[in-house]
């Protein structure tokens, strides 16, 4: 009688298998671990580009003035205030002065940093005002929000907090015209997606 050999891994066979997976895996981390990093950049600025776009839509369907602005409330209500490193975003109309029964409407609010840990968020424009035809327009402390308008160009520039080499800062603009683009400032000028 024949003895046949049971089919499947040897323990030699699978340590191989088990030690070519750990190298592997050892040296795909630091690719993943850059990648995750960049994507949560890119999460952050797609969020605040998109916020802009509702900002200066909104303004000119309704022909109104509207406020983009970041904050630290987490609610959508006129309660919110103004944070220059604030972890969201909120829409919201400027009242008409001429206009007895016009107030004030939070449109629309949305989420940065607190969905990508490890971001950083800057910018010297806490607050801009897109008029009916959408371009930037100046206001003083629009809807109490305790921040000024100011009409110029704007940028925000999202980094991570851990710096590398291999690290993808991107920058959103907003231009005078109400032009909002996503760039990289690590790229030349002449590059399709460098900052100029």
């Amino acid at each position: 009688m024949l003895m046949r050999r049971g089919s499947g891994f040897s323990l030699i066979e699978l340590m191989v298998a088990v030690s070519v997976l750990a190298i592997l895996t050892a040296v795909a981390m630091p690719s993943f671990v850059t990648w995750i990093r960049n994507a949560r950049v890119r999460t952050v600025a797609d969020a605040l580009q998109s916020g802009l776009r509702v900002a200066q839509g909104e303004a000119q369907r309704r022909a109104h003035t509207v406020v983009f602005f970041l904050t630290n409330s987490k609610t959508c209500d006129l309660a919110a205030t103004v944070a220059a490193t604030g972890g969201y975003w909120q829409v919201r109309t400027v009242p008409n002065a001429v206009l007895t029964n016009d107030v004030a409407e939070a449109v629309q609010c949305g989420v940065l940093t607190d969905v990508s840990t490890g971001i950083n968020l800057t910018s010297a424009a806490t607050a801009l005002c897109f008029g009916g035809d959408g371009r930037q327009t100046t206001m003083t402390n629009p809807t109490g929000i305790g921040a000024n308008c100011a009409a110029a160009a704007a940028t925000y520039d999202i980094a991570p907090q851990a710096s590398s080499t291999e690290n993808r800062p991107l920058r959103v603009t907003v231009s005078l015209a109400g032009s909002v683009r996503m760039c990289d400032p690590g790229k030349a000028s002449t590059a399709p997606d460098g900052c100029r």
